[in-house]
């Protein structure tokens, strides 16, 4: 009873409920709300407090890997850039140390992740300033149209409206307009514009639709307005119980962290990043690494992990 009541009081100190608290494990991540053969939405709730401009005033940015066909989101908090994979909800998030956005810009192209926009790789979004569970954040929405919209340029390039007959999902005029007209516009004979007709009169082209061109930069300019807490880090809570791997490891890496703590607080979490470090060797080490982890904790799912990476490589060989 007296331990509730303490942890009652801390929160209360702090200026944040339980349910704020609990919370925390909930955002910064990405769901998956619907998908099927025509589009998918994906759609995550990410913490605003501490975003600072990452160019030309915007607190965020799309980038997309084509190989990995994966669009993604990038925020600046403080020192470090986290890019979110939107497509691929359970990939890591990346998080790199610089203030350059010419440094990140070049780490990402790297890797294969380039700036773009939904709408360019056949996708809409939808942003809005949101508090979640008391909790303010960056409400971001995207809906993957990309396979729908192969299937309807493919009917407009070949002039063949049977290809999209049997679709019922509405594709957005943004994704598909341009490339209508172009086709239109070279169109010959009769049967071709009887078909590109057809085709249209699926679209609704012909009719208004509404247009949300510039959602996004209204958003980017509420966001700029709101003054970043520059003097403030995410709770040592937050590092406890919520915080990833590569955020843990970049905290404890922080010169200031060990005198920002107690001993007791410091102590923890180095502990939950020894047990997050194995867990990140059990799933992405080497063999060398899992072998030498193995010989101090004589965990069996390490011995199975070796064993079957031993296994793949007899294979390959």
């Amino acid at each position: 009873m007296k331990k509730a009541l303490l942890l009652s009081l801390l929160l209360l100190l702090n200026g944040c409920s339980l349910e704020s608290l609990l919370a925390l494990g909930e955002v910064d991540k990405v769901e998956v709300v619907k998908k099927n053969s025509s589009v998918s939405h994906y759609r995550a709730y990410f913490t605003r407090t501490q975003l600072t401009p990452i160019r030309k005033n915007k607190k965020y940015l799309y980038f997309y890997n084509k190989k990995k066909k994966d669009l993604a989101i990038l925020l600046h908090r403080y020192d470090r850039y986290y890019l979110y994979s939107l497509y691929h909800p359970k990939q890591e998030t990346k998080v790199i140390n610089t203030s350059s956005y010419r440094h990140i810009k070049k780490a990402l192209r790297k890797q294969g992740y380039r700036p773009s926009s939904p709408v360019f790789v056949g996708a809409t979004s939808k942003v809005a300033l949101r508090r979640y569970k008391g909790i303010r954040t960056l409400l971001v929405e995207v809906y993957d149209y990309s396979r729908l919209q192969a299937k309807y340029r493919q009917a407009i390039k070949t002039y063949d409206a049977s290809k999209i007959k049997n679709l019922k999902t509405k594709l957005p005029h943004v994704l598909i307009s341009t490339y209508f007209k172009k086709y239109e516009k070279k169109a010959q004979g009769e049967e071709q514009k009887k078909q590109l007709q057809i085709i249209s009169e699926k679209l609704h082209l012909n009719t208004n639709e509404t247009k949300e061109v510039t959602q996004e930069a209204e958003v980017q300019k509420a966001l700029l307005k709101e003054v970043p807490e520059t003097k403030r880090s995410p709770s040592f809570n937050y590092y406890a119980n919520a915080a990833s791997y590569q955020e843990l490891d970049a905290y404890l890496a922080n010169k200031e962290t060990k005198d920002a703590l107690s001993f007791n607080q410091y102590t923890q979490l180095r502990a939950r990043y020894t047990q997050l470090n194995e867990e990140n060797i059990l799933k992405n080490g080497s063999l060398e690494e899992l072998i030498a982890l193995y010989k101090t904790n004589k965990d069996p799912r390490y011995k199975n992990r070796i064993l079957l990476l031993m296994k793949d490589v007899q294979l390959k060989n």
